[in-house]
């Protein structure tokens, strides 16, 4: 039988309680938190291997004595609740400790995204008020022209990893095991004493204007820790091979769900196919999480990057489903793939795939079919629907009907830094409004098809094309540009530029890529520039939907 799609009332205030003679006191309530997590792994499981990094083992309680001297250290330095502290880190095993030293102060962590460029780092650091800021040397030439744009500048740390050293130059006159040393391994760390309390900030590139600060909550973190031991099915010390950047909406928080099971973190520097396979191999690696970009890499591995395994891993997947094909390569190789679905509003993934058994006696056109759909609400998300945004009904369940994907629920963001017109948007009517559009099926489960906003999600990372087309829009002898999706056989999609020439005007791809390149960081640049006259409506508008289909056959 069809599951029937329900709505349930919001409740606004608490019903009257059941009577005990007394309330909420400290024995029988606690704010959630997920750094309670490590503290548990560091007392039950001491020497359980917590992080690999290189030749470097650190067990659970070292785990924890390094992030409570971070914490010391960090205090030391006059960083106190509510302030903010910046990492622009690799998956090393700083960024691990960084997810627990900082909001043991009660402090917000700021991952910075490594490939974006210095203007924007810049106003994250600016915006965002960071008070300290921890940098590795690879991004050292990044960091120094970021800071050379700040009128007030954060107090930085380098992270010189003696595990793949780097070129780049300190920028700062303090070394991250140096201050780390400064602070005290027995710290007396509080936990929140509200927690709704800030305990990170994830930029996300938006379609207009300046990146929003996505404001995550220790109640949510804590929340999707579950959420993900479930969906991973991450039991019996699970080992995950870091191949998600971790600033990337904290690892899905990851960083802290691993602790919650205590798991291993095998940290990887660079997403490269032989150092996977190596780490597959030497580790037991039990779980992937990343963009489909990542199984292309496996996938199209030679045979001497190649290594085998025994065990079999879970590669927890987002962004658009690969094709069957590729799924079927990965099958092969010892991969079992499980599709997720979110938004940095969302704390990561907040969708996904189950899958029943008996979907495997479909044939092949079955099985895709069922595995393009994006899928249920994660166990900590309270609701998930596709709504009419006008009417806020929801859509028919027939798999057609297209509506907008709405999420409610404790792991859905405060709302976005100093921009509360944003926030008052996107929390409209009860829910989050996501845009993205998609359908949902009379199973319950839901497909996206389009994005209400254009955004281009190339390797797992979001970009805006209207961020693009003003990069080009500058070139003297560009009238009108516009940017879409065009199908990426490695990156799933990528920017496509389409540019109508000044009358008179000439000028060739190369020279519209060396002028944009300039202005955007080079994972956001369009892999292709069409000279043409834009199709238009009658009022002047641009019609993507006539370029998307065109970019398609490109």
């Amino acid at each position: 039988m069809a599951a029937k799609q329900t709505r349930r009332k919001t409740v606004t205030k608490p019903s009257k309680p059941f009577e005990t003679g007394l309330g909420r006191v400290a024995a029988n309530y606690q704010p959630l938190t997920p750094l309670t997590f490590l503290e548990r792994a560091a007392q039950a499981f001491p020497k359980h291997i917590a992080i690999i990094h290189g030749k470097q083992r650190i067990d659970y309680a070292s785990f924890y004595a390094r992030c409570r001297r971070l914490a010391s250290a960090l205090a030391k330095q006059g960083v106190r609740k509510g302030d903010t502290v910046a990492v622009m880190l690799s998956n090393t095993p700083p960024m691990l400790e960084a997810h627990y030293g900082v909001p043991m102060l009660g402090a917000v962590l700021n991952a910075l995204n490594t490939r974006l460029d210095a203007n924007t780092i810049a106003f994250m650091l600016e915006h965002g008020e960071a008070k300290i800021l921890i940098t590795d040397r690879e991004f050292s030439a990044t960091i120094a022209d970021a800071l050379a744009l700040l009128k007030k500048k954060p107090l930085v740390i380098d992270y010189d990893d003696k595990e793949f050293p780097q070129v780049g130059a300190p920028l700062g006159k303090i070394d991250y095991e140096k201050f780390l040393k400064s602070g005290d391994p027995e710290f007396a760390w509080t936990a929140p004493d509200d927690e709704w309390d800030a305990i990170a900030l994830n930029y996300t590139s938006g379609t207009t204007g300046s990146p929003k600060g996505v404001v995550y909550h220790h109640r949510g973190a804590a929340l999707m820790c579950y959420g993900n031991a479930l969906a991973g099915t991450m039991v019996d010390h699970p080992v995950l091979l870091w191949t998600l950047p971790m600033f990337h909406c904290n690892g899905w928080c990851m960083p802290w769900s691993l602790s919650a099971v205590a798991g291993t973190h095998v940290c990887l520097r660079w997403v490269r196919a032989g150092a996977i396979f190596d780490a597959l191999a030497s580790h037991g690696v039990t779980h992937l999480c990343g963009a489909p970009i990542v199984m292309s890499t496996l996938v199209n591995a030679s045979d001497a990057e190649r290594k085998s395994f025994p065990q079999k891993v879970r590669f927890m997947a987002a962004a658009a489903p690969p094709p069957e094909s590729t799924l079927a390569a990965m099958a092969d190789a010892g991969f079992e793939v499980v599709h997720v679905y979110g938004l940095t509003e969302v704390y990561g993934p907040a969708v996904v795939n189950e899958w029943h058994e008996e979907w495997n006696g479909l044939d092949s056109a079955g099985r895709a079919a069922k595995k393009a759909r994006q899928g249920v609400r994660y166990a900590p998300l309270e609701d998930l629907a596709v709504l009419n945004p006008k009417t806020m009904k929801p859509v028919p369940a027939d798999g057609a009907t297209i509506g907008e994907v709405m999420f409610r629920g404790n792991i859905v963001m405060r709302g976005y830094l100093k921009n509360p017109k944003a926030t008052r948007e996107a929390l409209k009517d009860g829910w989050f409004h996501s845009g993205d559009l998609g359908v949902m099926y009379p199973d319950g489960y839901i497909q996206l098809k389009d994005r209400s906003k254009d955004i281009i999600i190339s390797g797992g990372e979001n970009i805006s094309s209207i961020e693009v087309e003003d990069a080009i829009a500058g070139h003297p002898c560009v009238l009108f540009v516009a940017v879409v999706a065009r199908p990426d056989a490695k990156w799933g999609e990528s920017p496509c530029a389409f540019v109508e020439l000044r009358p008179g005007a000439t000028a060739t791809q190369d020279e519209i890529l060396a002028f944009a390149r300039t202005r955007l960081a080079k994972f956001k640049m369009p892999r292709m520039v069409v000279f043409a006259e834009l199709p238009k409506t009658s009022t002047g508008k641009i019609q993507k939907f006539v370029l998307r289909e065109k970019a398609k056959s490109l």
